[in-house]
């Protein structure tokens, strides 16, 4: 046979076998185009979720956009109030205040030999520490009681030298307060050195309280910062704290003061960057935002157009004509293909315990599939 000859024979093979191989892609693609919907994935469609026959009658389903987003935020809180409880910061007078429960050391000097209040030899004494009792009162030897609650340590000095002057006319006082629970805080936890901590007047403040505890533990993640105080708990994170300086409080006598992590999360699912628990790092987090701190869409996953989130309200919320959700549970859906649904998502503000989903596009798989169709002939055609 000529070269010829066997040359063709060979391209006749050749050609046969790639018809066969061809034919095969063919029909493999064409199965996997007709099993694309349910190929291997991470979260649902839209379609599944908010199908014509997936939402329950006890769910409802809101679309996001610059109108809605305006109603929703009128509605009641699923959980939140809405904004951190804070008190103003309002400065006291610059002295210390005597309070029950302070107690009292007083040392009297007096130079005279024959001092009804000194000893032989003797130019001082001090009088054991006294404590003030509920009407703020103390007991001084040769006096009786004096009334020092409510005043600064200077006049209750004062008090003290006048009403002891009519048995010791020469007699000079000092007077030194201790603080009671009333003049003190208690450092619960958080800090590096937890217990109570001395107030120094009527105008320390809450980071004054923090350092005295040492700061706040390093290993609290995202730390809120909390006062009780006269039945009422006051809270704030640790960040807006450090931010604005109006925030710095005045602490009074018998506050308590907790640092703990933040516990207003949200749950992150379907095709994001990452799925996590997410932990509110401030006040206030928009959709937008919550997505970006989770890296944005995934661009081979995600459907940009069928971002949900989920919300359980109180059954005291569902409110009729428009002043509350219709159902308890809620599906607001955000298009963010569009300005209206974008800035509306930027206006939609998280609430804790939220789940956003970012659904998979149908239109994904398929694509896959003609990708990896597109590849193959490829290689056919670099064979050929």
């Amino acid at each position: 046979m000529s070269d010829f000859g066997a040359r063709r024979g060979q391209e006749y093979v050749k050609a046969g076998i790639m018809r066969r191989i061809t034919c095969g892609i063919l029909a493999l693609v064409a199965c996997l185009l007709l099993v694309s919907c349910s190929l291997p994935r991470g979260a649902a469609t839209k379609g599944e979720v908010v199908g014509e026959n997936a939402i329950p009658d006890d769910v409802t389903m809101v679309e996001v956009t610059r109108t809605s987003v305006v109603e929703v935020a009128k509605w009641p809180s699923a959980g939140w109030h809405g904004h951190y409880h804070w008190f103003s910061r309002v400065n006291g007078p610059g002295s210390k205040i005597i309070k029950p429960g302070d107690r009292v050391i007083l040392t009297i000097w007096d130079n005279q030999d024959n001092s009804l209040l000194l000893g032989p030899g003797q130019r001082s004494v001090q009088v054991r520490p006294v404590e003030v009792s509920s009407s703020g009162a103390i007991f001084v030897p040769y006096v009786d009681e004096v009334f020092v609650g409510g005043l600064t340590p200077e006049q209750a000095r004062e008090q003290v030298q006048n009403q002891m002057s009519a048995i010791a006319p020469s007699a000079q006082v000092q007077l030194e307060v201790q603080s009671g629970t009333r003049n003190s805080i208690d450092m619960v936890s958080g800090v590096k050195k937890p217990g109570q901590v001395e107030l120094t007047g009527r105008n320390d403040s809450i980071l004054w309280a923090l350092a005295q505890g040492g700061g706040i533990d390093p290993v609290i993640q995202n730390p809120i910062v909390r006062i009780m105080r006269d039945g009422q708990s006051y809270e704030i994170p640790a960040d807006e704290l450090l931010k604005d300086p109006k925030k710095n409080v005045i602490v009074r006598g018998g506050d308590q003061v907790i640092v703990s992590e933040n516990d207003r999360f949200f749950v992150a699912l379907g095709a994001s960057e990452t799925e996590k628990l997410v932990y509110f790092d401030r006040e206030n987090i928009s959709v937008v935002e919550a997505m970006s701190s989770l890296g944005g869409l995934q661009d081979l996953r995600a459907n940009p157009q069928g971002v949900l989130l989920l919300r359980e309200y109180p059954k005291s919320a569902i409110k009729p004509n428009g002043f509350g959700p219709e159902t308890q549970y809620v599906v607001f859906s955000f298009n963010m293909t569009t300005a209206d649904g974008l800035f509306g998502a930027k206006k939609f503000m998280m609430q804790p315990g939220d789940v956003v989903m970012a659904t998979e596009s149908a239109l994904k798989p398929a694509q896959a599939v003609i990708a990896l169709l597109g590849s193959l002939f490829a290689i056919n055609n670099i064979i050929n």
